[in-house]
């Protein structure tokens, strides 16, 4: 076989060209950090590099969504520490309402007194955090509670229809209308949110569990009733025995049902962070993993540039002594 000019000339160029290639990708490498650039450079890493960047993606949506959570629970907290402390009051009433000498007038002082704590427990459970009512389940974007005032002046509390105005007896005996008692069903429904690949929690707690609960004995009780019974008493000269008995009986068993509330809520507030730790663990593994499958060893990097650049110039200073005529040589 002969072998021309032209074929050592074609050969010549295209290893001159592979050497410079080699050059330019050690060069992108040291200057982007990475080690692959482009699908072609590790067709198998590239996937890998793909899966990986896909997996922290979502494990950072699981960070927002643990932190967004752990807000939500902390103001939740808070609220139900509010909560408890206009009940332990109205407690606090029901006993002083208990002595002797007290007459109508300081009875109808502790009456008004409560009637704006019920106002003020509808407050609390309007609490908004975000644009959102943290008791309102999944009607966050209207108040799920309001308060109406009866003939006697007495203050009661109630759920509140889609306007936000319209009221809705929270009594336990009250009959609604099926449009009414999917309001409530709302209010009352829960919260969900994704911490891991698979693993969901429900975070909220809606006005339905502060209303309504059952105490130690196993009774059904609702803070509504319990409530519009204290203010009826308080009005009554014939009921003023309930005050000290029954009705003492009942906001203490709501009491309880508040620390109970304020109980699970903590107890979730220690899982999220415990969700949180397992999250940051496994966002550094997953780094840890893409640092070794794509980051750049500079000083291995810097070498292979440096053989590549002397191979260049090698190849340069070659040819010049194989290919030494051409055409302008004879000109």
């Amino acid at each position: 076989m002969r072998i021309t000019s032209e074929m050592l000339s074609s050969n010549f160029l295209y290893d001159l060209g592979n050497n410079l290639n080699n050059m330019q990708t050690y060069q992108q490498q040291m200057a982007s950090g990475n080690l692959i650039n482009k699908a072609s450079d590790n067709p198998l890493g590239t996937s890998k590099v793909m899966n990986i960047d896909a997996e922290m993606s979502q494990n950072q949506q699981y960070n927002t969504n643990i932190t967004d959570t752990t807000k939500w629970l902390s103001v939740t907290d808070s609220s139900l520490g509010q909560i408890n402390g206009v009940l332990q009051r109205i407690n606090e009433l029901l006993v002083s309402s208990g002595n002797a000498a007290y007459g109508s007038d300081e009875l109808g002082s502790i009456k008004d007194e409560i009637n704006q704590n019920v106002s003020q427990l509808s407050q609390l459970i309007n609490t908004n955090y975000g644009g959102k009512y943290i008791f309102g389940g999944t009607r966050y974007d209207v108040k799920p509670t309001g308060t109406t005032a009866d003939a006697s002046g007495n203050t009661g509390l109630n759920y509140l229809d889609s306007d936000g105005i319209t009221a809705i007896s929270a009594s336990a005996s009250a009959s609604l209308t099926p449009a009414q008692t999917a309001e409530v069903s709302n209010i009352n429904s829960s919260l969900v949110t994704e911490i891991s690949q698979g693993v969901t929690i429900g975070y909220n707690v809606t006005a339905g569990e502060i209303m309504k609960f059952t105490n130690s004995s196993g009774a059904s009780k609702n803070l509504s009733d319990i409530l519009n019974n204290i203010t009826t008493d308080l009005g009554s000269a014939t009921t003023k025995s309930n005050l000290t008995g029954s009705d003492l009986t009942d906001i203490q068993d709501a009491i309880k049902n508040i620390s109970t509330i304020t109980t699970k809520v903590g107890a979730q507030e220690n899982r999220m962070t415990s969700a949180a730790t397992e999250n940051e663990s496994e966002n550094t593994s997953l780094t840890d993993v893409l640092s070794a499958t794509d980051d750049v060893d500079y000083a291995q990097a810097s070498m292979n540039y440096a053989q590549a650049q002397t191979l260049y110039q090698a190849s340069l200073q070659t040819s010049a002594k194989i290919l030494q005529k051409s055409l302008l040589d004879y000109l």
